[in-house]
């Protein structure tokens, strides 16, 4: 074999091995490159599975914070409901209480009247019109106004028609005529209807 032979075989061996070199190299930064790869990708999942257990977890707050405030309101509503259910039934325990006693005015405004027109004592007089105006003063304590009907036109709201009378002047018609039974309201609420006499 030539020494020009042996030379170009060397030459074509340093070749393959340069080249077989290379591709090894090559392959080994194709190996890093792919376990970068998957390096990589896995932190992307995990930032990924992060992300959502921070949004699930925000999503939970925010869900907790609205069953929270709910509550609260829920409770506020209860408690303000069980306070003006207290008032009312101290309210309709005094109702009923007023309203038991407005008999008992009545008979006072009777006996006042039947005394006035008397020639009785004027002690007694006195001493009626002494109980009459303590009970009412009393009862207006509470919350009892009488419900001025006398002259007044005619309110459903207020009055209950017991009768009518023919009447020849115009500005009276339509109007109370007279009062048969005084009618109160307590603390702006109608307790019993004035029973008047309506002018047609």
């Amino acid at each position: 074999m030539s020494k020009e032979n042996k030379e170009k075989d060397l030459k074509d061996t340093v070749a393959e091995e340069s080249v077989a070199e290379d591709i090894a190299a090559k392959e080994d930064a194709g190996k890093v490159t792919a376990e970068e790869n998957k390096k990589c990708k896995g932190k992307k999942e995990d930032a990924k599975n992060q992300d959502k257990k921070i949004a699930d977890l925000e999503a939970a707050i925010a869900k907790e914070k609205d069953d929270y405030l709910r509550l609260m309101a829920e409770f506020d509503n209860f408690r303000r409901r069980t306070a003006q259910e207290k008032l009312d039934l101290v309210s309709m325990a005094s109702t009923d209480t007023i309203k038991g006693l407005l008999p008992v005015l009545d008979d006072c405004e009777r006996a006042l009247s039947v005394l006035q027109e008397s020639n009785d004592s004027a002690a007694a007089k006195e001493g009626t019109e002494l109980i009459y105006s303590k009970l009412t003063g009393y009862l207006k304590s509470k919350g009892l106004a009488v419900i001025e009907a006398l002259g007044q036109p005619f309110d459903t709201d207020l009055h209950e028609a017991v009768a009518q009378f023919p009447v020849e002047e115009e500005e009276k018609k339509g109007k109370v005529f007279d009062v048969v039974q005084t009618g109160y309201t307590l603390n702006g609420k109608v307790i019993r209807f004035a029973k008047v006499v309506v002018g047609i």
